[in-house]
């Protein structure tokens, strides 16, 4: 098995084409083996080059109203009557620490994303 640290954007490359041949390989064979490691190491180097933002609060929660098929009225529980439903919707309203709670809690939002600054505030 000859695999290398991937430190550059050609080693990455290189690793992505490795892993596309062993796509196939069997778990527990010397190539499931080399699969585990490159994916482990290609992980490792688009974490640290490629990181991914967390999405802006609102945006959070409409993704998951969408997802999960809820109203306006499904998130009184956890923000409010309605009107304040729609205010944080709309960039009206911040979240208080309270309704962060609610949402991680009830619709299983990240608290990371519920904290993070809205994209519209500077």
């Amino acid at each position: 098995m000859n695999i290398k640290p991937i430190k550059t954007e050609t080693d990455y490359r290189a690793a992505l084409k490795d892993v596309e041949t062993l796509m196939m390989a069997k778990p527990g064979s010397p190539e499931g083996d080399k699969l585990d490691i490159l994916v482990t190491l290609i992980e490792a180097y688009e974490a640290k080059h490629f990181p991914l933002d967390l999405p802006d609060p609102v945006e959070a929660i409409k993704f998951e109203m969408e997802r999960q098929g809820l109203t306006i009225k499904d998130l009184e529980p956890m923000i409010g009557k309605s009107n304040r439903v729609y205010e944080i919707l709309n960039h009206k309203r911040t979240l208080t620490l309270k309704m962060i709670w609610k949402l991680h809690e009830g619709l299983g939002i990240p608290a990371e994303s519920l904290i993070k600054r809205p994209h519209t505030q500077a």
